[in-house]
């Protein structure tokens, strides 16, 4: 198979490219032809390490055997089975391992093809729940400031990135937001969690429940780490104490874990690492290692068992899509979740944190950098904006990493790494590396 770029700059104009600066990127194509393990190849032949697990979610690395087998194979065997009123058995088998993993008491899986579709599941599996209960009225659902949750209505009803509501609105009524959880000038260079702020962030919610009446809100949703508006880490107790009040007020918790999900941050689930289990657990991207779409949304028996009620041959909840638990991403995800157990993925972000926490962090007093961030193997690199030019400084240090060999993620001014956890200290001395030399060179 040929790795040279079989296309003209015209053949580029009909794809509209996602969150791209189209305009931009097809007057000089960035375009990778092949991927092994830590590595993307490009049209013209270089080598890109992968800083990024490809967008957050090649968590084994690329194109690992087991994975290509397991999908090769089922689409031979079987490419498609109707997913309403009847099965097969991966997405059974695929649900029992994802439960073997999940913290005690998910016990259930709904499947999607996307962390934005396991989004809207989440909110409809929480207001329908309360609606079986006989408490209808509580139709609120609390985000956060600077929470990503999807392009979806629904998610960006309950997120808070401005340029996606600004954009296109909500459609959701009822929604409140949090304060999100980075405060500059009280946290920068913080390695890991910061030690103080919880009481203050979470005072806020108290206030949201106090203005709305508890009686009123449904769920709250929040990134344990928010990770595509900056790697926004909470202070110690934040998620503990935020369990404690929505379990006081007998509202549900909803983590979205579509990034920190299946060993990010040292655990099989975020949920994990800071010792809470919400009521609903939404993943995607590293549950099938980003190879074919998939997202799940795992539940309690609780909100479970609500719904099966009635007669038996009644459909319990009125939701799903056509390629819920497709066989392909089915057999996909089981082979991911092999792989992770075989080369124990789901904890060697622990092992590797000190080393990726110190490499982060000697990149403090280079030019423009005004603070840094770390949990796991998830890192961010704030730059100072240029003035009336915000954006700008951080798209060109992606520009000249690809240039010179690696791969990051920018989200306004800040650059973000999330690498595949089978990275090794030489990768990571190879990408600190680079990005130095890069951030020397920022206007």
């Amino acid at each position: 198979m040929s790795n040279r770029l079989n296309v003209t700059p015209n053949d580029l104009s009909a794809f509209w490219m996602p969150f791209t600066a189209n305009r931009q990127f097809k007057k000089a194509p960035r375009m990778f032809v092949r991927a092994k393990d830590m590595h993307y190849w490009t049209s013209d032949g270089r080598e890109v390490l992968d800083g990024t697990a490809g967008l957050w979610c090649v968590n084994a690395g690329h194109c690992r055997p087991k994975i290509v087998e397991a999908i090769a194979e089922q689409a031979g065997e079987m490419d498609y089975a109707p997913a309403f009123q009847m099965g097969h058995p991966k997405a059974f088998e695929l649900a029992n391992a994802l439960v073997n993993i999940a913290p005690e008491g998910l016990n259930h899986v709904l499947y999607t093809n996307s962390g934005s579709e396991a989004v809207e599941t989440a909110l409809k599996v929480a207001l329908a729940y309360h609606r079986v209960r006989g408490e209808g009225a509580r139709f609120r659902l609390i985000g956060r400031e600077r929470g990503y949750h999807g392009v979806n209505f629904g998610g960006i009803s309950v997120g808070g990135i401005v340029t996606n509501r600004k954009m296109f609105g909500t459609l959701l009524t009822g929604v409140d937001h949090m304060p999100h959880t980075h405060t500059p000038g009280k946290n920068q260079f913080t390695r890991g969690e910061r030690e103080t702020g919880a009481d203050d962030l979470l005072s806020e919610l108290e206030r949201i429940v106090t203005l709305h009446d508890a009686s009123t809100i449904a769920a709250v949703i929040v990134e344990p780490v928010a990770g595509s508006t900056g790697v926004l880490i909470p202070p110690k107790g934040y998620l503990k104490k935020l369990r404690e009040i929505t379990k006081k007020h007998g509202i549900l918790l909803i983590f979205d874990e579509v990034i920190t999900g299946f060993g990010r941050v040292g655990t099989p689930f975020a949920a994990d690492y800071f010792g809470v289990t919400p009521d609903m657990i939404v993943c995607a991207k590293g549950l099938t290692n980003g190879t074919i779409p998939m997202g799940a949304v795992l539940v309690t028996s609780e909100i479970h068992d609500a719904f099966m009620q009635g007669p038996e041959h009644v459909i319990e909840f009125f939701h799903g899509y056509t390629y819920s638990g497709n066989p392909v991403a089915s057999a996909a995800g089981l082979a991911t979740l092999e792989t992770y157990k075989d080369e124990g993925l789901l904890t060697r972000g622990a092992e590797m944190a000190p080393y990726w926490e110190e490499a982060l962090h000697s990149l403090r007093g280079l030019p423009h950098v005004i603070d840094i961030r770390n949990l796991g193997l998830i890192g961010a690199v704030e730059l100072e904006p240029i003035a009336g030019s915000p954006t700008k400084r951080a798209f060109s240090a992606f520009v000249k990493a690809f240039e010179a060999g690696i791969l990051i993620r920018t989200t306004g001014d800040i650059i973000a790494m999330s690498p595949p956890l089978i990275i090794e200290k030489s990768h990571i001395d190879t990408l600190i590396g680079k990005l130095a030399e890069i951030l020397k060179t920022l206007d």
